[in-house]
């Protein structure tokens, strides 16, 4: 009964009184100190007097600037920056950005222009970057053409547009994007992309825009960087009016399902005469597919077939030895086997992700694909007992190998013995079922990326990692250590290479404090959403200048001797603990309030005890834990009881001697 009493003597004697420091002032948000502002969704009408004159880049979308005017910035002259979506424009007035030398990128989308004065961009020395989508533009002509010798990317979708008709004095000679997707297009001729013609290198894009037809010889001896007609119905109008041109990328495909006829050999005929490096043809439809529907992609090293209904890939195709990319995500393939690899010898990246049937791996399916160096079979339901020698056989110079997402996959030692070159190796969200008692990537001595995240693997077993020298980066989140701590001895021995651990949501509620010595090289570990509490901060104390997340665990109170533990890591994550904000922890609050730079996530790093400061941010409390008025008294009744406790004592010690003389 003693104890209790003091302890609670004690508590009243050391009570806190605490006060919350909050600012409920609307201001722009601060990025970059004199540099970078947010000032998005303030219902501003102008320029607020905080902004400093120092500002380069402003984000000002979501306001109230009906007009622009050559005052409306006038004091902020080193803007090279500006945002000013949605602010209701309707007027951008003569010289505008007069003051603004440096500015180099305008957003103006989402603004129901109705006029834009002929000198209204002059200003600025380098004007490189125009975002005019969704202004209600209907008609080139709308743009000024003064001072846009520099624009380099034009953004013009979204609009009521349907010829692409430059003025004569529109300087076009350093355009690298310009973008029509979304408007009324319909008809391209000779005339319009012949004012483009002093552009190189050009990205165009009419995506969404259903082109029904372009003059002959419009695109003749044209050079591209990317073309974009997704949406078109028609693809042979495309290809045939792209005769006699080159382009990097030729993207045909759409993001919705097309009611067209299907894809067929003749619809391709006008790809013999160009020149493409990559095309995109997702969800279109195949009709009458055989291996002389390809015979036009000769020249062609990059090719997606995303969802295009394939269930399977004619044998016989020629001609397609330059082809290094091929997708063949979300299609109907039964067996790997059905894609005849055999017809791409050069094939260095091949994607089945996300395939609709279940996918068998089949035996050597890809055992002619040399050269494979990414391959990506996740989302595709692969079940198999014994994975991955069989299956990957003769992928000798593969790197990169994602599995995850599949069913159950059962691992031999070495599993994958025939892909000793694997840099990263991903198996997240596939249950992984080890059958040997050796590790199944011991041979993988170039890994260094290795997700094992969601495998419900039994990550007790010491040799599981064991035979990779080289790994950099480890996932083991939502797996389990038996009885939810890591010991001493554990896997992570054999990987001192280790750079970047994910320990989250492992069900954790200790760390033995010898359990990482072996990880001298960490610059990352993240150990949120388990159960730790304050002193699992000791097992880290070898470690200097990591990034340390224990969000979402159960840390309340964190002792003043691990404090040196948290000052020599570079960035903490403390979020979503149940803190507490008494006197008991006060010397971890004033030390994170010294240090609120070392910490991420402080807007919810909040207090949960005492109930009169629960969610209070941690940096706005003030504990005060001197003695009150309250606890000297109880000091004082204490220190009388104590005294005559004492005094008793003694006299009842002096008494038992004095009778056993």
């Amino acid at each position: 009964m003693a104890p209790r009493v003091s302890c609670f003597l004690l508590a009243v004697l050391f009570s806190a009184s605490c006060r919350v420091i909050t600012s409920s002032d609307r201001m722009c948000s601060e990025k970059e100190a004199n540099k970078t502002y947010n000032c998005e969704n303030l219902d501003l009408r102008e320029i607020p007097d905080t902004l400093p004159d120092t500002t380069e880049f402003l984000e000002f979308s979501f306001n109230f600037l009906p007009t622009i005017q050559n005052t409306t910035f006038s004091r902020l002259t080193n803007l090279i920056f500006l945002d000013l979506t949605r602010c209701q424009i309707n007027w951008v007035h003569e010289d505008s950005f007069q003051s603004h030398p440096q500015l180099d990128t305008i957003v103006l989308t989402g603004n129901p222009l109705i006029f834009m004065a002929e000198t209204s961009l002059n200003g600025p020395k380098s004007l490189k970057h125009l975002f005019l989508i969704q202004t209600g533009i209907s008609n080139l002509d709308f743009i000024p053409t003064h001072n846009l010798e520099n624009l380099e990317s034009l953004y013009l979708g979204s609009n009521h547009i349907s010829s692409i008709k430059f003025p004569e004095s529109f300087p076009t000679q350093n355009l690298k994007v310009l973008d029509f997707q979304n408007n009324a297009i319909h008809y391209l001729s000779r005339e319009d992309i012949n004012v483009l013609k002093q552009a190189t290198n050009l990205s165009l894009n009419f995506n969404g825009n259903d082109i029904k037809g372009i003059e002959p010889g419009a695109f003749h001896s044209k050079v591209f960087q990317s073309l974009n007609f997704g949406g078109t119905l028609n693809l042979s109008v495309i290809l045939n009016g792209l005769r006699n041109s080159t382009t990097q990328s030729l993207w045909l495909g759409t993001y919705q399902e097309l009611d067209d006829q299907g894809l067929t050999s003749a619809m391709f005929e006008g790809l013999c005469e160009m020149s493409v490096e990559s095309i995109n043809l997702q969800q279109h439809h195949f009709s009458g597919l055989s291996s002389t529907t390809f015979r036009c992609f000769t020249g062609v090293q990059e090719l997606d077939l995303t969802a295009t209904h394939l269930d399977r890939l004619p044998s016989g195709i020629e001609g397609m030895s330059s082809l290094k990319k091929l997708v063949l995500n979300v299609n109907h393939f039964d067996q790997l086997c059905q894609i005849n690899a055999a017809s791409f010898p050069s094939l260095t990246d091949l994607y089945i992700k996300g395939n609709v049937r279940k996918l068998d791996l089949g035996a050597g399916c890809l055992e002619k694909l040399e050269n494979l160096q990414k391959l990506d079979l996740s989302h595709s339901d692969i079940e198999a007992s014994d994975c991955c020698n069989l299956q990957l056989k003769n992928l000798r110079h593969l790197q990169y190998l994602n599995l995850s997402h599949n069913e159950p996959l059962g691992l031999q030692s070495q599993a994958f013995k025939e892909c000793p070159r694997l840099e990263l190796l991903d198996l997240a969200f596939t249950h992984l079922r080890v059958n040997a008692p050796q590790s199944p990537f011991q041979n993988l001595h170039f890994l260094q990326v290795l997700n094992l995240s969601h495998c419900l693997l039994d990550i007790s077993n010491q040799h599981l990692l064991a035979g990779l020298p080289n790994l950099r980066h480890l996932n083991l989140q939502s797996n389990s250590f038996r009885e939810r701590s890591i010991p001493e001895t554990n896997l992570l021995q054999t990987v001192g290479s280790l750079e970047i651990l994910i320990l989250s949501s492992c069900d954790l509620h200790s760390i033995e404090q010898q359990a990482f010595h072996s990880l001298g090289k960490m610059s990352h570990i993240d150990l949120s959403h388990n159960s730790l509490p304050g002193n699992s901060i000791d097992a880290l104390s070898h470690l200097k200048g990591i990034y340390l997340n224990l969000a979402t665990n159960r840390i309340s109170v964190i002792p003043p001797h691990l404090l040196p533990v948290l000052s020599q890591q570079s960035i903490i994550n403390l979020s979503h603990n149940p803190l507490d904000c008494t006197c008991s922890n006060i010397h971890f609050i004033t030390w994170y309030k010294e240090n609120l730079h070392k910490f991420e996530g402080s807007e919810e790093t909040t207090c949960a005890n005492p109930p009169s400061l629960r969610g209070v941010k941690l940096s706005d409390v003030e504990l005060s834990c001197g003695i009150t008025a309250v606890g000297m008294f109880f000091l004082v009744v204490f220190l009388f009881l104590l005294t005559i406790l004492l005094i008793f004592s003694v006299k009842h010690l002096l008494r038992w001697k004095y009778q056993h003389i």
